[in-house]
């Protein structure tokens, strides 16, 4: 890290803790769908086995049954905070206003961090924006089928529906019925709806209210109390996930090199109003797709 001697050491100190310290304060909602995974290279290549081979009838001689295996490429992005802040104003600040402010970029970054998992899944029916699923699909897409599996029968995590009770069921039904590259069904709780804000009051309904709120004769919800919901505005209006949020591993990879930090600090004795004190944060970061079983999209 580059410090110019010019810059108030307070202020460094306070950018340096201050930075450390919003990370683990902030829970966020993404923390539920998206794992982070750490990278030890310019270009990191992640590999994973399918799953386990299921028992076969032993008939006096062994069978050997393969693993398929998985593999994605991650490539990290630099992403920076850089802030200026100048001395007439740090010298009139009476309050500790500016320097709270410079202690803010850390928490920006989580919240960043945050709205790029979302932004993610809405846009993982298509491979423009986030790339494509390890087969090579879009991470939400009717084409799903692993390569060299027992079953490559293509498997559907997208549907043209509108969010409601009903439809609720008819993904969370088709979702259940996901099977593994051995053809054995996975059976995921599917615990977590994600929902723009557009739709909170139908997600709501289904998520908290006892009662189907679609029928006048007191009809149970069963899905009341066992599912939870997240709203994000990164969303498209009619945009809706159905996740797995209880997995330990998560439909978003976030793949890091370099965790959010001060790089450098330095004054610039030229700026205006007395000169400018600079403070410039870092990180390494890219967002990639995971296992596409953990999460369907309705749409329409």
């Amino acid at each position: 890290m580059t410090i110019s001697g010019n810059v108030p050491q307070h202020l460094v100190v306070g950018a340096r803790t201050g930075f450390l310290a919003a990370l683990p304060k902030i829970e966020l909602p993404y923390q539920k769908v998206a794992e982070i995974v750490p990278l030890s290279a310019a270009s990191t290549g992640l590999v994973d086995i399918g799953a386990a081979p299921m028992p076969v009838e032993s008939k006096g001689r062994t069978e050997v049954q393969d693993f398929i295996e998985k593999s994605i490429t991650l490539v990290p992005k630099n992403w920076e905070i850089t802030v200026g802040l100048s001395q007439n104003a740090m010298d009139d600040d009476q309050t500790g206003q500016l320097d709270r402010k410079i202690r803010s970029a850390g928490e920006n970054f989580q919240r960043w961090i945050n709205n790029q998992v979302f932004q993610a899944l809405n846009d993982g029916d298509a491979t423009t924006n986030f790339g494509a699923c390890y087969d090579g699909a879009a991470f939400f897409a009717a084409t799903h089928a692993d390569k060299g599996a027992d079953y490559t029968t293509a498997q559907d995590n997208v549907s043209a529906l509108a969010l409601s009770i009903d439809n609720f069921e008819t993904v969370k039904v088709a979702s259940r019925k996901f099977v593994d590259d051995r053809g054995e069904v996975v059976d995921f709780d599917y615990n977590l709806l994600i929902v723009a804000p557009e739709l909170e009051r139908i997600a709501a309904q289904i998520c908290k209210n006892a009662d189907a709120y679609d029928t006048g004769n007191r009809e149970m919800n069963p899905y009341a109390g066992i599912t939870s919901y997240i709203v994000t505005p990164k969303f498209d209006s009619t945009a809706w996930v159905l996740a797995a949020s209880g997995q330990s591993s998560k439909p978003i990879l976030i793949g890091q090199r370099k965790a959010p930090e001060l790089q450098s600090a330095w004054f610039d004795p030229n700026g205006p109003e007395g000169g400018m004190n600079y403070f410039k944060f870092f990180a390494r970061y890219v967002f990639a797709y995971g296992d596409w079983r953990l999460a369907h999209m309705g749409n329409t």
